[in-house]
């Protein structure tokens, strides 16, 4: 589990001061539930998205545990590193909005036939309670060919989750290289 400090001042020269100890500065909200300004170390942060299995996560700030996932984060435009990050609170019984990632399998059949894999989406907008919410969407392209997409209407959803983008949108495809 995640553990993190809660910021007392929320002014420039404290996020400075505490950006100049390794650590990275936080938001942790929901609906209906008191805003937390809060703060990790950025290396213990980066280690337990790598180590993460399911999209929802366990952080513990002040002595309370949040079950949170990653709404929004901020890197460093010349250096890459991570500046700040946005948690959202996963509330079980509450229907919000969430994005979810796409993994691809498997090695489509176009790509012998000169075909280039181009995925247009690498995460999906769905709305749902904090129960459904899937870990990520596996999609099998193995039986795509030159020319051929699947859709967002071809992703199979459980019961009580919806996806919020139009049917028609391609989510993956095989094209030809020019």
């Amino acid at each position: 589990m995640l553990e993190g400090i809660v910021r007392d001042s929320i002014g420039k020269r404290a996020s400075k001061s505490l950006k100049r100890d390794g650590y990275l500065i936080a938001n942790i909200y929901a609906k209906g539930f008191d805003n937390i300004n809060a703060a990790f170390k950025v290396n213990d942060f980066i280690k337990a998205m790598r180590a993460k299995e399911d999209l929802p996560f366990e952080v513990s700030v002040g002595g309370k545990t949040y079950r949170v996932i990653v709404q929004e984060y901020q890197k460093h435009p010349v250096t890459n590193t991570l500046t700040h990050v946005d948690l959202r609170v996963v509330q079980d019984d509450v229907v919000s909005k969430y994005l979810v990632p796409v993994k691809v399998t498997g090695v489509a059949k176009g790509l012998k036939n000169k075909g280039i894999l181009v995925q247009s989406k690498r995460r999906i907008a769905v709305k749902c309670a904090g129960k459904d919410l899937p870990n990520d969407f596996t999609l099998d392209v193995s039986d795509l060919d030159v020319g051929d997409s699947l859709l967002i209407r071809d992703i199979p959803v459980k019961e009580g989750v919806s996806i919020i983008l139009d049917g028609s949108v391609a989510v993956v495809g095989v094209t030809s290289a020019k």
